[in-house]
């Protein structure tokens, strides 16, 4: 689900996270979140939120696996030439 939400930036940087969002996160008073500031932007989320978007974005992907995989094949060519 992706909704928007507006804030705006404070006196001496205070940002306040609209209370519906922070419901629907769960976030509390007291939750440590990060700021991660990208080429399109800045993220804003906890730890085990961007850790779970990590492991998501890896799954599937083992390069060991693929560099195993053309190892064998390079072995194969070379025995078969």
């Amino acid at each position: 689900m992706t909704t928007t939400h507006y804030s705006t930036l404070g006196d001496r940087g205070r940002f306040v996270i609209p209370a519906e969002l922070r419901a629907h996160q769960g976030w509390e008073q007291g939750t440590p979140l990060l700021l991660i500031e990208t080429d399109r932007g800045v993220v804003l989320a906890t730890r085990e939120q961007v850790k779970r978007l990590l492991r998501e974005q890896l799954a599937g992907t083992s390069l060991v696996e693929e560099l195993l995989a053309d190892r064998r094949a390079s072995a194969r060519a070379e025995d078969t030439a």
